[in-house]
């Protein structure tokens, strides 16, 4: 009877070891949740534990050895090595959560308002994100004749108030080595636009001094075109800057662009120089949304083009800074508006007077055949503290494409400006050598009138004359060949600028227009006005 109970008791022993071997089967499949795997391995240790003290108990009291309890001992054996193996995966499963519960070194985020601008920066500063945005809300009067003649279009510009420009996006930098910019506008030239994509372009910055850009983005040519609009010393670019850029540059551009910018010479010391230089490939204007500049969709080959820009800017310390410069624009090829359009391949040049509440060209050559185009412009500034003085003269050029033996001159425009601006408060605009331009000034003090401090005022004047006439003939008389009438338009303005703080400022403008053009059939169809207009900006 004693035998059968011992064999009772190690057929026993063995199904336990079968149940218990389940058990690890199940556990395993348990892993993904290491509360009740945990569990399951303690119970299972205590189960091993107790079968071999009931195995070491049957040997200690006298069973002789058999091949069933030693296929249990090994069985056993074999048990305890796999419960070792999955307590080590358990404690390695373990770390490995606790290790990915914990922030990686640099993912930390900052969130700074610097000046009222929501920016977000990783810890190692190898992504940041910037919210910008830039409102700007114009309203005014043009002060026109009412008598003028009836050849005169255009009799009565709109008045009002416009959102010249409402534009948001973001901008920042990905893995260090990358700027990025998307905006969208919202703003236009006499009316909003229901929206588009205004900027879109990624920098590669790791190459210093070069930078690197490609994308859809306003290309730099020029000292007038390269100032922001939100630190413009007046309201509007000056127009010869402005039907500058727009020949293969300007807003929007699809563009690859190589940029660098240095120092040469002595320290602050001495007199030193900045250089920049740049220079672009450029194609059309992005065709998004329903502004103007977007309306006509380009059917078939877009506009090619090459630009070029080169500065230099001696300074000495904070004292004076000097700027010398010069670009060029060639248009490779122009827009072909396939065999049905007249003409195929138009250039066109014109402009609206410096103010947009009203979005009218009262001068513009018209669309003239074109092969190729051409801009060549001389910058020059001068700053001596709180007052500078710059200036810029282009020449434009259009290479007819017609191969006829009566195929008339090619035509030549020229237009030019000077304008200056003296901060009252003392603070001088702010030299960017990355751009080669003249920032708005850096504020002392704040508008605070309970500190008794009320920002920083700028007084800014300007001329500008712009020639888009060839051959035009005289008043009463009809075109000759190859002749342009666009006419020539001179501005004077004069403005106050009000900055309460780096990201508001208030503006008041006052200009005197004198618009001088013939039409077809040689009546004069230009105009003199003047108008007044204000702008509130707010820009972070």
């Amino acid at each position: 009877m004693g035998l059968s109970l011992k064999r009772g008791a190690a057929a026993w022993l063995s199904a336990s070891l079968a149940g218990v071997l389940m058990c690890s089967v199940a556990t395993s499949a348990l892993a993904a949740s290491p509360a009740a795997t945990d569990g399951k391995l303690q119970t299972m240790q205590r189960q091993l534990d107790d079968m071999r003290a009931q195995l070491d108990a049957m040997k200690a009291g006298g069973q002789q050895p058999s091949p069933q309890l030693s296929a249990i001992q090994q069985q056993l054996d074999a048990m305890a090595a796999q419960l070792a193996e999955m307590k080590t995966g358990q404690d390695t499963a373990t770390t490995d959560i606790a290790t990915l519960k914990q922030a990686p070194a640099g993912s930390s985020v900052t969130t700074t308002l610097s000046n009222g601008k929501p920016a977000f920066a990783t810890a190692d500063g190898r992504f940041t994100a910037n919210i910008k945005a830039i409102l700007m809300l114009d309203t005014g009067k043009y002060f026109q004749k009412n008598n003028l003649p009836a050849a005169v279009t255009n009799r009565d510009l709109n008045e009002g108030a416009n959102f010249r420009r409402a534009r948001i996006g973001l901008d920042g930098k990905l893995f260090r080595d990358f700027d990025y910019s998307f905006i969208y506008e919202f703003g236009g030239s006499g009316q909003e636009d229901p929206g588009r994509l205004y900027e879109a372009a990624i920098t590669y910055t790791a190459l210093k001094p070069l930078r690197i850009k490609v994308g859809a983005f306003e290309p730099n040519i020029g000292l007038a075109a390269a100032v922001s609009t939100s630190q413009m010393p007046l309201m509007e670019r000056p127009a010869p800057a402005e039907i500058a850029r727009g020949v293969a540059a300007g807003d929007s551009r699809v563009a690859f662009q190589v940029s660098g910018a240095g120092v040469l010479g002595a320290d602050d010391t001495g007199i030193a120089t900045r250089w920049f230089a740049s220079t672009a490939f450029t194609g059309n204007i992005i065709a998004t949304g329903s502004s103007a500049a977007s309306a006509t969709v380009q059917p078939f080959d877009e506009q090619t083009a090459w630009i070029g820009r080169v500065a230099l800017a001696p300074y000495s310390g904070t004292d004076w800074q000097a700027h010398i410069g010069a670009n060029y624009q060639y248009v490779i090829q122009p827009n072909d508006s396939g065999a049905a359009g007249a003409p195929r391949y138009g250039a066109q040049l014109r402009d609206r007077p410096e103010l947009r509440l009203d979005g009218t060209r009262l001068i513009d050559t018209g669309a003239i055949d074109a092969n190729h185009v051409s801009v060549a412009g001389l910058e020059g500034a001068f700053q001596y503290g709180p007052a500078m003085i710059e200036g810029e003269w282009f020449q434009y050029k259009i290479d007819r494409r017609l191969t006829t033996a009566a195929r008339p001159a090619d035509p030549k425009f020229k237009g030019w400006y000077v304008q200056g601006s003296w901060v009252l408060t003392g603070e001088p605009r702010v030299y960017n050598a990355a751009e080669a331009r003249f920032d708005a000034p850096r504020l002392t003090y704040n508008f605070n009138p309970e500190a008794g401090t009320w920002g920083a005022f700028e007084v800014a004047a300007r001329y500008s004359i712009v020639d888009l006439n060839f051959r035009e003939g005289n008043v009463g008389t009809a075109p000759v060949l190859g002749a342009v009438r666009g006419g020539e338009q001179q501005i004077w303005t004069v403005g106050l600028n009000w900055y309460l703080n780096p990201s508001m400022r208030m503006m008041l403008d006052y200009q005197h227009v004198d618009i001088d053009r013939l039409g077809a059939t040689g009546l004069q169809v230009g105009q003199t006005y003047n108008a007044l207009a204000a702008r509130g900006q707010v820009n972070f």
